[in-house]
């Protein structure tokens, strides 16, 4: 993949700043564009180290189900779910309820 200006500077502050999940989600977004692969790795990063980032759920769920990975898919919805009520995100928890839904039905 030819790298954006964006995702140069995101990786440029990544080596600055390795603990930053903002600025993991921002790569893992980056890449997902055009390295489906990178971009799991990322996000499975951020799943690991940074459970409470709630947005990389939808993402990560999202991601797993278009590249045919629809066990980890489920997984990673329904964790993301208990996340988002544990630390009361609600309009988070309101989006990963209705993607997790329209997964479901296409899985049938």
């Amino acid at each position: 993949m030819k790298h954006t200006k964006i995702l140069d500077q995101l990786l440029i502050w990544l080596a600055e700043s390795p603990n930053d999940p903002f600025l993991l989600y921002g790569i893992a977004t980056e890449y997902r564009k055009t390295e489906a692969e990178t971009a799991v790795r990322y996000y499975e990063k951020l799943l690991e180290n940074f459970p409470d980032y709630v947005a990389t759920y939808y993402h990560a769920a999202s991601l797993y189900a278009e590249i045919g990975e629809t066990e980890k898919a489920r997984k990673t919805y329904e964790k993301g779910i208990e996340i988002c009520k544990k630390l009361n995100e609600n309009k988070l928890l309101a989006e990963l309820r209705n993607a997790y839904e329209d997964f479901l039905d296409n899985l049938e």
